[in-house]
């Protein structure tokens, strides 16, 4: 793999690289975001437009780019995963009553939990509009599964909410399900459009698979340790909805019995009322390296799947995007 250019965040280098499919994915995002019920343009715009890094429709054309498929079908199956990303994050901020997202007000705060669940819908309903518009069948295939399985990581999710009894295992099962699943697709569907064999799908499969899983490790250690204003949410938000993520529970299995039982108390009440105590607890077991460490070593599989790929500066995106999403502060 070569280096990144001098000057450029691993970030702005995959920018640059994929800034002509990106402007026609976001003029299409603009496009189908389209209906003439005002509440759902004006609400639909709000959450497309607020600033997210664009890192799922990113892969699906890093990935069909890798194979150099010379069509335009990625572009539409970028911005489908988009919408079904953004549908995600407005039925989420629901169910989590969160106020902020990327340092704006939700889109639940603005207009209403109806108005959110609602357009949430929408986007759904509109992503598989243009599958169907694809003509691809084993697209379809792959991207039903994955909505499918993000539904079940949800109710995963809620499952062990206020449960300090969380183990490792459910929890890396629900930010499989949640986050990593529509990477995997993302990375999937690229190979599918770009006509490879099944071996080669597969390779792309887990490296999307690896590369969600460190991602959302990543988020979870951060909401512990990141700045509010760089995170683009409040701290502590995931200890106030009652979620065991990784850093709460290490900490929890390594602490002593007074911060044990703050710590299940928080997790079991929602409560953000010694949360200074906690993050010394976090700190001084070192759940935060705990959790990178655990991200890096996704990030270390999600590399090993690439090995036999075609070089290419876009295979080096791939790696890239890998380490960026186990080395980013925000």
């Amino acid at each position: 793999m070569s280096a990144v250019p001098a000057g450029e965040t691993g970030l702005e280098y995959i920018q640059a690289l994929i800034r002509d499919d990106m402007q026609a994915v976001d003029a299409l995002i603009q496009e189908k975001l389209h209906s003439d019920i005002g509440l759902i343009d004006q609400l639909g715009h709000y959450i497309v437009n607020s600033g997210g890094k664009r890192l799922r429709p990113a892969l699906v054309l890093i990935s069909a780019n890798c194979f150099a498929y010379g069509e335009s079908l990625h572009i539409k199956l970028a911005a489908v995963i988009e919408f079904i990303h953004t549908a995600t994050l407005l039925h989420d901020d629901v169910v989590d009553a969160s106020m902020l997202r990327r340092g704006k007000a939700t889109a639940n705060q603005r207009w209403g939990n109806e108005a959110s669940v609602l357009v949430g819908d929408f986007l759904y309903s509109r992503a598989f509009q243009m599958m169907v518009e694809a003509g691809d069948m084993h697209v379809m295939e792959v991207m039903a599964d994955a909505t499918n399985i993000i539904a079940e990581g949800e109710v995963l999710q809620l499952i062990n909410r206020h449960d300090p009894e969380t183990t490792e295992q459910r929890y890396l099962q629900v930010i499989h399900n949640k986050t990593a699943k529509l990477f995997e697709a993302a990375a999937r569907v690229g190979a599918v459009v770009a006509g490879q064999n099944r071996q080669t799908e597969q390779a792309m499969t887990d490296y999307g698979r690896h590369l969600g899983i460190a991602y959302q490790l990543i988020d979870d250690a951060l909401d512990y340790s990141a700045p509010s204003d760089i995170l683009g949410k409040n701290i502590g938000d995931d200890l106030a909805e009652g979620k065991p993520t990784l850093p709460l529970l290490y900490t929890l299995w390594h602490c002593s019995q007074e911060q044990a039982a703050l710590i299940r108390n928080a997790i079991t009440r929602g409560s953000l009322e010694h949360l200074d105590q906690i993050r010394a607890a976090i700190a001084e077991t070192g759940a935060i390296q705990y959790t990178r460490e655990r991200a890096r070593r996704e990030t270390e599989l999600a590399l090993h799947a690439l090995e036999g790929l075609p070089q290419s500066e876009y295979l080096d995106a791939l790696f890239t995007l890998a380490r960026f999403a186990t080395e980013r502060n925000y």
